[in-house]
């Protein structure tokens, strides 16, 4: 009988390497390509698409805009995003808070920064749907992260976890937060997945690679992921098919 081991695959994206598009309103870093980035080695992770990280100036934001049949995901880190859809839906976005669009068919939004003292920073991901032309769907969340502890805040629909954000993909999204010096690991959900890791602050050991602010790495082949934290760290971790 043969004995097939699996090698973990990994592939590191340091913050200073990212694509970028800078306007007068907006500051956004690209882990993958989108808009005017555009790179043909990197074009997403498995069903994971995009990850920018953004900034909204003050008094700006981005005007009713369409899309179409893709699980959208964004998660404030500073300041508040005014949310208006096609839906019917308003609300306001801020740290702490994770909003879900499962676009679907369609549904047209805007996000918007009020303040006239504050910039906004939010990571917007978007995750290929395993359906196409569902009906559109809105979700929005506060949550509580303890350190120490993998919190998931997004699953797949029809997973039972009613304490997330449910997402018509077979993905989960956690974050971690991670006091120095400690240690913990995660386990995928599926063995045939893989794991996208972006550090959203700190700095920190993701299966023994050395990561810091923004940077991320993307993991498959193996189930189990190690994560030490060097400093104080808050993690994004994107479990997706690959």
């Amino acid at each position: 009988m043969k004995i097939y081991i699996r090698e973990m695959q990994k592939k590191i994206s340091k913050a200073n390497k990212r694509g970028k598009t800078k306007l007068k309103w907006l500051s956004s870093f690209h882990s993958f390509s989108f808009g005017n980035y555009q790179d043909p080695n990197n074009l997403g992770f498995g069903k994971l698409r995009v990850l920018n990280d953004d900034t909204v100036s003050l008094g700006s934001g981005f005007g009713m805009h369409l899309h179409e049949n893709m699980e959208i995901i964004s998660i404030p880190l500073s300041g508040e995003l005014t949310h208006k859809d096609s839906m019917g839906n308003v609300g306001i976005l801020k740290s702490g808070d994770v909003q879900v669009m499962s676009a679907g068919t369609g549904i047209s939004h805007s996000e918007y920064n009020n303040s006239k003292t504050r910039k906004v920073e939010f990571l917007q991901i978007w995750i290929i749907p395993r359906e196409m032309g569902s009906q559109p769907r809105y979700g929005q969340k506060s949550f509580q992260i303890p350190k120490n502890t993998i919190t998931p805040i997004v699953s797949p629909e029809g997973s039972g976890n009613k304490n997330t954000l449910p997402i018509g993909q077979d993905a989960t999204l956690s974050l971690l937060h991670l006091l120095q010096y400690n240690m913990l690991s995660y386990n995928l959900t599926n063995p045939i997945n893989g794991l996208f890791v972006f550090v959203i602050e700190g700095e920190a050991k993701v299966a023994d690679e050395h990561l810091e602010w923004r940077d991320s790495i993307s993991l498959a082949g193996n189930n189990r992921i190690a994560f030490e934290a060097l400093t104080n760290s808050k993690l994004l971790l994107i479990e997706v098919p690959l």
